[in-house]
């Protein structure tokens, strides 16, 4: 990754961040690898620049928000990724020289982009984060990411019919089916900010389309009336 012009980082911090980020991501690998925090990077700056927010915050906090992930998935989600990746980034921008101020502006950020998590965002930059991170969780990505995940830890590839509150995560029961019943059909309630909310809207149609078809296709009811019958009405 390279420094991007519209953010004021310097090309060689961008690349520090980067390679730091890196390191810790590529451990976890799966859906949460670098190229999902290349994304959340990405959109983040865009949503940032229309929403006039700092930029300098905001890509420190994309590039590190998940480099705690690996303790979360290690611990079978007893230990919060958001927050671990808050208190490494605390002593890693130490290291380069941020400033009090900023190293909890970041921080904050990160604490906050969890979808469960007990911190709130309280600034727009945390908003941002927060919104560019759950737009990766849905979409076509986030069915994509949501089926590497169930191949990740041994999970079925779909199950409608199980009662999915009584499911857990990080187990085989963690299909994709059921983290778009359980948490992705959800995302688009929790935007904080207005073109996060129009993008998860858009996002959110093609997952209803994604799993009625897939529904209809594991259950045989995608057949057309007609279709597999011979003119004379018997079956083929």
């Amino acid at each position: 990754m390279t420094g991007n012009p519209t953010c004021p980082l310097s090309r060689e911090l961008i690349n520090a961040l980067w390679k730091i980020s890196r390191r810790y991501c590529e451990a976890e690998g799966g859906p949460h690898g670098p190229d999902h925090t290349e994304r959340v990077y990405h959109l983040a700056l865009a949503l940032g620049r229309a929403l006039g927010a700092r930029l300098d915050i905001l890509a420190t906090a994309a590039l590190l928000h998940d480099i705690g992930r690996r303790f979360e998935s290690e611990s079978k989600g007893a230990i919060c990724h958001a927050r671990k990746s808050g208190e490494l980034a605390e002593t890693i921008l130490a290291d380069l020289g941020f400033s009090a101020p900023d190293i909890e502006a970041v921080t904050h950020c990160i604490r906050a982009h969890r979808f469960r998590g007990g911190e709130a965002p309280r600034t727009l930059e945390a908003e941002i984060l927060f919104d560019a991170d759950k737009l990766d969780s849905i979409g076509a990505i986030g069915i994509g990411r949501a089926f590497l995940f169930a191949g990740q830890i041994g999970a079925k590839l779909h199950d409608a019919e199980i009662d999915h509150g009584s499911t857990r995560s990080y187990s085989h029961e963690d299909t994709a089916y059921r983290e778009f019943q359980v948490k992705m059909s959800r995302v688009r309630e929790q935007m904080r900010t207005a073109p996060g909310r129009e993008l998860a809207e858009q996002r959110h149609r093609f997952m209803e389309i994604f799993f009625d078809e897939l529904n209809r296709e594991i259950y045989g009811s995608d057949t057309m009336s007609g279709r597999g019958k011979a003119n004379n009405g018997t079956p083929c």
